[in-house]
């Protein structure tokens, strides 16, 4: 579904993109993930031609995106950035029936399936008590749901999401991952920018680790989220553990602090006891 291949960019003469190359099946939740600077939200940009790539191709659905129009596009893929402030206090309701906006055409505009095409996607995300609210009068957690709801109205075949999460709380975390997994499982394919390594490794199918260098490593997440690839970028701070059978990326400090273990290497196959024993 998706193929970026050598793509090359940079901000004047600093490099932020250097020979990225991956490819995301069909019906798969890939995590990008990668440290502070390391070019994820510039390379969203290049595939989605907010920005233009000075090397390199993205195919989507096995077509060229270089030589689409924004109304094609729009049918192809949807986004959801970081945050976003309207100009208007629009309603709920409209921001995500703009969703529709690609679908719409011919003198009879807006129908009833899209009308509940949108309400549908406000349900499934869980926010249907905000219909009639003003979206510029809502938190940032909560409009970056929306945004979730107007991406699943849109009916793209791929979404991008850049740092979906980032301004939600635990519960609400959980919940919109929970939402692109059931999304995948209808065969959508989904790219979502993330910071937090257990995220990617506990609902992602693939992972992509970018850093200032490239592509770190990409693959399973079992494979990829390990403490070989979190030292690439992160130094020697993460430690990778099985609590009940879960595997969960922690601060090494934590482990030292509360298991009493002291040293610098921590063995990646150990276990921690769920009822706080030993190592």
């Amino acid at each position: 579904m998706l193929k970026v291949r050598n793509i090359h960019f940079n901000y004047g003469s600093t490099p932020v993109l250097r020979d990225i190359s991956f490819d995301v099946d069909e019906g798969t939740l890939c995590g990008l993930f990668g440290p502070n600077g390391s070019g994820k939200t510039t390379l969203f940009k290049c595939c989605l031609k907010f920005l233009k790539a000075h090397k390199g191709s993205v195919r989507m659905n096995s077509t060229d995106v270089s030589g689409l129009r924004i109304e094609d596009m729009a049918k192809l893929v949807s986004y959801v950035p970081q945050e976003h402030k309207p100009p208007f206090p629009y309603l709920v309701r409209e921001i995500v029936l703009m969703g529709r906006t690609p679908h719409l055409g011919g003198f009879f505009g807006v129908s009833r399936k899209d009308k509940k095409i949108a309400l549908d996607a406000l349900e499934m995300v869980g926010i249907s008590e905000l219909a009639d609210r003003s979206y510029n009068q809502l938190s940032g957690g909560q409009r970056q749901l929306v945004l979730m709801a107007r991406a699943i109205a849109q009916e793209t075949p791929l979404i991008f999401l850049d740092e979906p999460t980032s301004a939600l709380d635990f519960s609400n975390q959980i919940k919109i991952w929970k939402v692109m997994q059931t999304i995948v499982e209808d065969g959508v394919t989904i790219l979502a920018c993330s910071h937090d390594p257990n995220h990617v490794a506990w609902f992602c199918d693939k992972v992509v680790v970018m850093n200032e260098n490239g592509i770190a490593a990409e693959g399973q997440p079992s494979d990829v989220i390990s403490e070989k690839t979190l030292g690439k970028i992160y130094a020697d701070i993460c430690s990778v553990r099985t609590v009940d059978g879960v595997r969960m990326v922690m601060p090494k400090w934590v482990i030292e602090k509360n298991y009493g273990y002291i040293g610098n290497s921590v063995p990646e196959a150990g276990t921690v006891a769920g009822d706080g024993g030993n190592l």
